[in-house]
């Protein structure tokens, strides 16, 4: 139940590239709403401990969540240094807590190298694919996948068969 975004082989994507731990990701840009410190939230009963809390962002109740612990990467820190990359996902608002924010990268599909199936801390169920920028190996995350899946809980799979 995922929205799957095919990328013609000319275009180029622009990715918002961040860190957790040593590990260099990047995610689709026209997912990002706005890049955010770290503030104090209001904790969710029963929530699993990735899932921090809500924050209020200008009217809406936003659930933020910490990457670094959903995939047990990075010290898990809350300071001034604290990044929230605020996404919009299905028309949601959700918070993802990462340790930086490096850069925007431009991607054409023949850089895309497929996912594999093993060997990075994050589940591969949520990649895209990996590229290489820089000498820097950079995972290419399917946040739509991973915002939307029944681990999360935070959209109703229900609601998107009207989007697919």
């Amino acid at each position: 139940m995922t929205a799957k975004v095919e990328y013609n082989s000319h275009d180029e994507v622009e990715f918002l590239s961040f860190m957790l731990g040593e590990e260099h990701y990047a995610l689709d840009i026209m997912s990002v709403k706005e890049i955010r410190g770290y503030e104090s939230v209001t904790k969710i009963a029963n929530a699993p401990s990735f899932i921090k809390g809500v924050i209020n962002l200008r009217g809406d109740i936003v659930p933020i969540v910490d990457l670094r612990m959903k995939f047990a990467v990075g010290a898990v820190t809350y300071n001034e240094f604290t990044i929230v990359i605020m996404l919009n996902v299905f028309e949601r608002i959700v918070g993802i807590v990462v340790d930086a924010v490096s850069d925007v990268i431009k991607l054409s599909a023949e850089e895309i190298l497929p996912a594999p199936e093993f060997g990075v801390a994050f589940d591969s169920r949520y990649l895209k694919g990996l590229a290489t920028v820089e000498d820097k190996m950079i995972i290419l995350v399917n946040i739509q996948a991973l915002i939307s899946s029944d681990e999360l809980g935070l959209i109703d799979a229900n609601s998107l068969t009207d989007q697919e």
